[in-house]
């Protein structure tokens, strides 16, 4: 992996804004063609992806990520959830009420209709042979390449004075551990994310170049690329960033009349007369992004529709757009958290089914390593 180091100089700064845009431009004329190649054969895919236990899921969460795991499941990629909960102290001083969380997460995954029988649901700290890779993969990187990883540069900087934990300071090898654990070839990102793809990349063909191969025709490791969603970014109801500290998230657990009194509460403007415009109307325009979602509608039309309505019109669109598309899932979800039991039962087995895939991957590595004693 080829990088940079940050130029002093305007014409650096439009060279390395260039170099970027062309690599997201080939990352997604790679990404097109991986959909492609899904829709003919899905049997060629084995998809990684989770999230961290650090709330409840909320329809940030519904519309960016979950949607699309849904889909690629039904398509026939085989797909592996990992509930990052090691993955909570990498930023954080302790892990707050982390089991109800867990479940909460597996809870809206099946409510999403994640099926068990299709998809491994499985916690990261309950896999010990995922983590074990940290060890080799630690080898193969440098200090240097960690620190210009932009997760990593943006929590240098965030810490001022604070020393960054270690941990922070691999959190790219744990991702490339995630994904290569079950030997992963797609993982959905955003644009922002791709730097890690590029990462983890770069463990499997290191591993490749020093250790070797258990089978000659291949690497130990696939090479792990990225399928680049397009989902809208949804601000919070306050016209900021969607954030569960910031208490400004819908959640997917929430009742409908929770979600009609925050909605109630969402910042709009004085202009009465309804016009999507992300750029001079982020939060009207965010609302109107919501309901469009919900009815698989263009913002542009109900806009259009709404027309002087104003800020108590659009409220109310949203509201009923959002209260219906969620009812589904609520109600199957309000049946999960009856069965607390069966919740738990879906992940000790996708547990089991990781442990095994983790611990064959781990002999690979061992005998690439000729560490088989």
């Amino acid at each position: 992996m080829t990088n940079l180091e940050a130029p002093t100089d305007t014409a650096g700064d439009d060279l390395a804004q260039s170099t970027s845009d062309a690599s997201f431009a080939r990352s997604l004329a790679r990404s097109r063609e991986i959909e492609a190649q899904i829709a003919v054969d899905p049997s060629r895919f084995r998809m990684l992806t989770g999230d961290r236990p650090t709330g409840n899921l909320h329809i940030g969460h519904y519309f960016g990520s979950l949607l699309n795991r849904l889909r690629m499941q039904n398509l026939g990629v085989e797909t592996f959830i990992i509930v990052a909960d090691y993955q909570v102290i990498t930023d954080r001083d302790g892990v707050g009420p982390i089991r109800d969380r867990v479940l909460s997460l597996v809870t809206d995954y099946l409510a999403m209709g994640i099926d068990p029988a299709r998809t491994t649901i499985f916690a990261h700290s309950a896999i010990p042979g995922l983590n074990q890779l940290m060890l080799p993969f630690l080898s193969l990187v440098t200090d240097a390449e960690l620190r210009r990883n932009p997760t990593v540069k943006s929590e240098l900087e965030l810490t001022g004075d604070r020393p960054m934990s270690a941990l922070m300071l691999t959190y790219p090898v744990h991702q490339a551990a995630d994904i290569l654990f079950c030997k992963a070839n797609l993982v959905p990102v955003g644009k922002d994310q791709l730097p890690h793809i590029e990462q983890t990349r770069v463990v499997a063909r290191r591993f490749d170049e020093r250790y070797g191969r258990v089978n000659p025709d291949e690497p130990v490791f696939p090479v792990a690329e990225a399928l680049l969603t397009n989902a809208a970014v949804l601000l919070g109801m306050d016209g900021t960033k969607m954030s569960k500290s910031k208490g400004n998230v819908i959640e997917l657990g929430m009742t409908a009349d929770e979600t009609a009194k925050l909605i109630k509460r969402a910042v709009t403007d004085s202009d009465r007369h309804i016009t999507y415009d992300p750029v001079n109307r982020p939060a009207v325009s965010n609302l109107l992004s919501i309901a469009g979602l919900c009815l698989d509608r263009d913002p542009v039309d109900l806009a259009a529709e709404l027309g002087d309505a104003g800020g108590g019109g659009l409220k109310k669109l949203v509201t009923e757009a959002l209260n219906e598309r969620l009812a589904p899932h609520r109600a199957k979800r309000a049946e999960l958290v009856a069965d607390p039991g069966h919740v738990l039962d879906v992940l000790r087995a996708g547990n089991a089914h990781a442990n095994a895939v983790a611990d064959a991957t781990l002999d690979d590595v061992r005998t690439a390593m000729q560490m088989v004693y």
